[in-house]
């Protein structure tokens, strides 16, 4: 009874402080519309809650944070390179579609998330039932090797962590 009262507790807290703050009021009618606000928007808005989140194997957390600290470094060293040497790009941008077999929410935000920060990549699109993932590369040679790189360094590690 209390769950559906309260779906979140402290995001309840956090809007009845927040509001009074921004109004800077103590009011009878800001502290009544400040109740009502921080007991009705966590109850309407309990279906967009994320689904809550059993990380496994905190090694494969910790070396997918590595690669993707790496690979982000050796990005932004390629695409430093385009910037500042213009006549150097070997290969011109193209969309890759990569074949996905990651279907949780949360791993797919956090796929979406790196290949975002990765410079030179960006995540296009997604097919509705969740296994395609279309990705706008800065310099295409070898789709397959791209293919190849997000599913085996980014994909797999998610799986392991999230599935």
């Amino acid at each position: 009874m209390m769950k559906k009262i309260f779906p979140a507790p402290l995001v309840s807290l956090g809007l009845f402080v927040v509001w009074l703050l921004l109004n800077q009021s103590m009011s009878r009618g800001h502290l009544l519309l400040a109740l009502a606000l921080a007991l009705g928007l966590p109850v309407m808005f309990s279906e967009l809650r994320p689904q809550k989140v059993r990380v496994r194997h905190l090694g494969t957390v910790l070396r997918l944070c590595l690669t993707v600290m790496v690979d982000t470094t050796l990005s932004n060293i390629a695409v430093l390179r385009l910037l500042v040497l213009p006549g150097t790009r070997r290969h011109a941008p193209d969309f890759v579609k990569i074949p996905l077999e990651l279907r949780d929410p949360n791993g797919l935000a956090v796929l979406a998330m790196i290949v975002c920060i990765t410079p030179g990549t960006v995540w296009a699109e997604l097919s509705r039932d969740r296994s395609m993932l279309m990705l706008h590369v800065l310099e295409v040679h070898d789709a397959q090797a791209i293919v190849r790189h997000v599913q085996t360094r980014y994909e797999r590690p998610l799986m392991e962590i999230f599935e």
